[in-house]
């Protein structure tokens, strides 16, 4: 039975024949592009299951191609991985901010890859667990049922990832998550921990919730609390 389909964007050839080689091992039907333009095209006329995106590309950039993607009703929830070099720490908190699932930091390891790649093909379509009420807290008002969050009335415009931690913090606010029951609340146990991933959606969160992000309180050592 023909499992997903990927599409691999990345200008390098190398490093294209690589994750083609290693995707269609494990029974992934994989096809590629070089530039942004054609990673769109190729979105927009082939509709894969999951894009494996590199940021820096000929043309359009990856971060661009992130955000035509999830501008585009019928591509907004499509799982998006980064590629990122070594060093590229704004561009991955941007790409995170434009709703990337994820990113892969090179040279990686094609187990991690695999393990991502699963992890974000699971998470797709999948429901908020637990309560769909609306949670309301102060100004915050938080509605599973739309995946709309108002702050002060005025909608906040989160990613997939960032919605379901805030919903998940603010569902018990003062209890205390370390990063890896977080992980697991939103990815799923078998998610290949990264500590500074959950930092990084964090510090996201509090830049798009303003002064109300400081609710969202690191607890050195353990993890991240939300504080009424």
């Amino acid at each position: 039975m023909a499992k997903e389909t990927i599409l691999v964007v990345e200008d390098e050839e190398d490093i294209r024949e690589l994750l083609k080689y290693n995707l269609e091992k494990e029974g992934y039907q994989v096809f590629g592009a070089v530039t942004g333009e054609a990673a769109l095209q190729a979105v927009r006329d082939r509709r894969p299951d999951l894009v494996l995106l590199d940021l820096m590309l000929p043309g359009i950039d990856g971060l661009e191609v992130c955000r035509k993607i999830r501008r585009e009703t019928q591509t907004r929830y499509l799982p998006i991985i980064m590629l990122t070099a070594k060093g590229e720490e704004a561009d991955i908190v941007t790409g995170l901010e434009l709703g990337a699932d994820d990113y892969v930091t090179k040279p990686f390891s094609p187990r991690v890859l695999l393990a991502r790649l699963r992890a974000a093909l699971r998470r797709r379509g999948l429901q908020l667990p637990l309560a769909t009420e609306p949670l309301k807290i102060d100004e915050l008002l938080i509605h599973p049922g739309r995946h709309e969050v108002l702050l002060k009335g005025q909608p906040i415009p989160l990613t997939v990832t960032e919605f379901r931690l805030l919903h998940h913090l603010v569902r018990k606010p003062g209890w205390v998550f370390t990063r890896s029951q977080i992980v697991n609340e939103i990815h799923g146990e078998d998610y290949p921990v990264s500590d500074r991933s959950i930092d990084v959606q964090i510090v996201s969160l509090r830049k798009k919730l303003g002064a109300f992000g400081s609710h969202l309180e690191t607890i050195r050592g353990v993890g991240y609390r939300f504080k009424e």
